[in-house]
């Protein structure tokens, strides 16, 4: 203990550095241990995969409206108490599922405007804070170790998560995770009340940012590309861990594919993160995006769980790929956006919205389609044209000319990496 105390108090790093890092932390293993298994209780309850997702949906609607009052809340009040209401939000979801127990599936619209409302908070409050507890010197350091530890829970919570149920009584064993899953938020609560209190001055408004759009081309089609990665991320998040399990009827199997999936794409991003050149950027959003676009159709052969596995590795290359220099190229642009300063809270609500408008659209997409045409109609159907979502955003920036980002630029950077690596079941 006093070894961690002398390191968080010298001076060439921020104690509150290390403090969110820890937080952070907490959140990326609480959400690989619980988040896939969330949706295959749910789905063992109900039977039906559009109950789950309505259930998704419900998530990713609370999703973009909890971003916009919590911009509010951090510009008015406080970021660490926006990020303090998330992670309660979220730890509150799980006493909720395990409250309710065989009858979660009951309430599927509430559990997921809960979880999609804490989420909100958290990724607001994380992406502000990270913005002001780094500056350029220090967030490859912030940036680097949290990328570990967002692929060291990616490894092994949904692998861990699975051996439990397993090993113990099903329903018990949903309850320890999810139990565990609670504590961990709690356990980031208490310690998010060392971090420095932080308020900020100026007038909340998105208008001003959503007009931007008519003068900045590049912001207008950076906000059409996160349209289309929403597309595809909205249906996938939950049809593939489905898939999974049916395919294997374990837990542990399905933990298996995760910690697999997270394995080959924790050597992917190093590989792409050290090798890729800037000027290489659209090639590998083109490859990357081409690559997620064909990958669905090995689906529409007799599902297995070797299939599913060579889908899993798949998409784990693709990803590195596309989201590297997607991501470079998302902090290039916003970077060069008007007012980026005053407003970079207002711009990363806007961002949101229209991400989970692009979600909104998938999941909606393919309830009606379903219920149309029946699961086994609907989905081979949906695949193909769902999985291009991500080749479009390469059509959405091809003629996107940015410089390459000075030192004042690195500023207004944005924790997104870890918002998209912390999903350990990205598909």
């Amino acid at each position: 203990m006093m070894r961690i105390k002398k390191i968080m108090d010298t001076d060439q790093y921020p104690r509150d550095l290390y403090l969110l890092l820890f937080v952070g932390g907490l959140f990326t293993l609480s959400t690989a241990l619980s988040n896939t298994f969330v949706n295959i209780f749910l789905w063992k309850q109900s039977g039906k995969i559009t109950d789950i997702a309505c259930y998704n949906l419900s998530i990713v609607v609370m999703q973009p409206i909890a971003f916009y009052f919590a911009g509010w809340f951090a510009k008015k009040i406080d970021r660490v108490i926006v990020l303090r209401i998330g992670v309660l939000i979220l730890a509150m979801f799980y006493i909720g599922v395990l409250f309710m127990g065989s009858m979660a599936s009951n309430y599927l619209i509430l559990l997921g405007a809960m979880l999609g409302f804490g989420l909100g908070f958290y990724w607001l409050a994380f992406n502000v804070l990270t913005l002001e507890v780094t500056e350029p010197e220090t967030r490859d350091f912030f940036n680097g170790y949290l990328g570990v530890l967002n692929s060291i829970s990616g490894m092994i919570g949904p692998l861990s998560a699975g051996y439990i149920i397993t090993r113990m009584d099903k329903h018990l064993g949903y309850e320890t995770i999810f139990s565990i899953s609670m504590v961990l938020f709690l356990i980031a609560v208490v310690i998010s009340f060392f971090l420095k209190r932080r308020k900020a001055d100026g007038l909340y408004g998105i208008r001003k940012v959503l007009q931007e759009r008519k003068q900045d081309k590049a912001w207008l089609q950076l906000l059409r590309a996160h349209f289309f990665q929403g597309f595809r991320e909205g249906t996938f998040i939950f049809l593939i861990v489905i898939w999974v399990y049916t395919a294997s009827k374990s837990e542990f199997a399905l933990g298996s594919y995760g910690f697999v999936q997270s394995f080959v794409s924790f050597i992917g991003y190093y590989c792409v993160s050290h090798y890729l050149h800037p000027k290489n950027r659209m090639k590998a959003i083109f490859g990357g995006g081409l690559l997620l676009f064909v990958s669905p159709f090995m689906l529409l052969f007799p599902v297995s769980f070797t299939l599913l596995i060579i889908y899993g590795v798949s998409v784990s290359i693709a990803y590195p790929l596309l989201l590297v220099p997607y991501v470079s190229l998302t902090y290039d642009i916003i970077g060069k956006c008007r007012g980026i300063h005053e407003k970079r809270i207002e711009y990363i609500v806007v961002r949101e919205l229209y991400l989970n408008a692009g979600r909104i659209v998938s999941i909606l997409t393919f309830i009606i389609v379903v219920h149309l045409l029946s699961e086994e109609k609907g989905i081979p159907l949906l695949l193909p044209i769902l999985g291009a979502g991500h080749f479009f955003i390469y059509f959405c920036l091809r003629k996107v000319s940015i410089t390459p980002r000075n030192s004042s630029s690195k500023t207004i950077e944005i924790a997104e990496t870890q918002q998209d690596g912390n999903n350990p079941n990205k598909q």
